[in-house]
């Protein structure tokens, strides 16, 4: 069988997922047309002043210039390539409700500029259904006959920021569409940055994976967090008794307490499901109990800040709180959906003074401004200082002396003077 010819490659947002699926792309010797909306992002690209892995880092310094790498804010692109990818955020409202406004527009540019042979390729999570709400049934309605003219397709992403233990290159992808040709073309583009190829017999399919995929982890993150303040209040450290179980080589997975998720994955995915299946009058119990205990748990840690500041005889108002780490993960600059923000935001409004230090994130818009991150926190007084992310190779020796840290992460080594949540 001859291996379908995967031409150029249109990724439609360059974001955390599609700007490391470009490069990928790039590296594996593909024609890439990266499209962002955002001027000033393809600015940044340019430059290389993004958030990036060191490899994908060094492959965008590689390419950028190069004549494989085209990138443009004009949707048109969308007809020069073979292949399109569409790699746009998905995030919820204030409402939790989805909020679909990217994609939306993305996937109406993809088929607004859609030409005869080409394989279009959702890869953003969402609800079930989305591919052929938002390509199949208006390609059909502009003259396309799916799967014979043009082929669709749905394959999640699976891009771990921050993590060069889970590489794309090592990573499988799922992907699920209708006709041999389209999974054949599929796999051609695919198995350029991915380990190896699951098939689904449709899209609905893969789009149920990757909600499946991220419910899983925010079900079982916020059994941690439970089972860490059952250990509490039982006068236990979580963090061994987690690595005990771990020993069992079947029947369970570790899963590590915290201060809260962000970024736009687990605290939004699983309201994709749940509002979905509200409209066809249907309810998730274990699921909703486990998304209210995530978007509690920054309210969890502010009452925690409380306990901890009046344990030594000080009001949490007016108390003088430092912040280390406003990132959602270790690793990354990404503030989206973090729980530092509104664990900031509520200390505020409780009458403390806060401010923060991150290595990797210069300024956060909290507290109806834009603040700068301390460089040199140790030379202040605090009265609480919240130890919420870590970057790796993050110096926070000068914590070493202190007996006023609140650790958020239950992972702050040699440090032996601490509270944990």
């Amino acid at each position: 069988m001859t291996t379908p010819d995967v031409g150029a490659v249109a990724v439609v947002g360059l974001g955390y997922v599609g700007l490391p699926t470009a490069l990928g792309l790039l590296a594996a010797g593909t024609e890439v047309i990266g499209i962002d909306a955002s001027p000033e992002r393809l600015d940044d690209i340019r430059i290389g002043d993004v958030d990036l892995l060191p490899s994908d880092l060094e492959r965008l310094n590689k390419f950028n210039g190069d004549a494989n790498f085209t990138l443009t804010d004009d949707p048109a692109a969308i007809a020069r390539a073979r292949t399109v990818l569409v790699c746009v955020p998905t995030p919820v409202d204030r409402h939790l409700a989805p909020d679909l406004r990217a994609l939306t527009a993305a996937a109406a540019s993809v088929v607004e500029h859609a030409v005869p042979g080409q394989l279009l390729m959702l890869t953003s999570t969402t609800y079930v259904g989305t591919t052929r709400d938002l390509l199949t049934e208006p390609l059909t309605e502009r003259g396309f006959t799916v799967g014979e003219d043009i082929f669709v397709a749905f394959s999640p992403e699976r891009i771990d920021p921050g993590n060069a233990s889970h590489t794309q290159d090592t990573t499988p992808r799922v992907v699920g569409g209708a006709g041999q040709e389209t999974i054949d073309r599929a796999i051609s583009v695919l198995t350029r940055t991915a380990s190896s190829v699951y098939v689904l017999p449709s899209p609905e399919a893969a789009e149920m994976t990757k909600l499946w995929e991220n419910t899983f982890r925010a079900v079982n993150i916020a059994l941690a967090n439970e089972f860490a303040d059952n250990c509490r209040v039982l006068g236990l450290d979580p963090i061994p008794v987690i690595e005990a179980a771990s020993t069992k080589p079947f029947g369970f997975m570790p899963f590590y307490p915290g201060p809260g998720v962000g970024g736009h994955c687990i605290p939004c995915d699983p309201h994709y499901l749940l509002w979905q299946l509200r409209a066809e009058r249907h309810t998730s119990p274990l699921v909703e109990a486990a998304m209210n205990a995530i978007a509690g748990r920054p309210h969890h840690v502010v009452r925690r800040v409380r306990e901890a500041l009046g344990e030594r005889g000080r009001p949490l108002t007016g108390a003088r709180i430092l912040i280390v780490g406003m990132a959602y993960k270790p690793g990354v600059e990404d503030l989206r959906e973090s729980p530092a923000l509104e664990i900031f935001e509520e200390l505020v409004r409780e009458g403390a003074e806060v401010r923060f230090t991150d290595s990797m994130v210069r300024t956060a818009k909290v507290a109806g401004g834009i603040q700068e991150s301390l460089v040199a926190p140790q030379d202040h007084d605090w009265d609480l200082v919240l130890v919420h992310t870590v970057h790796p190779n993050a110096d926070l020796a000068w914590l070493g002396g202190r007996d006023d840290i609140l650790d958020a992460t239950y992972r702050l080594e040699d440090v032996a003077a601490k509270d944990t949540l």
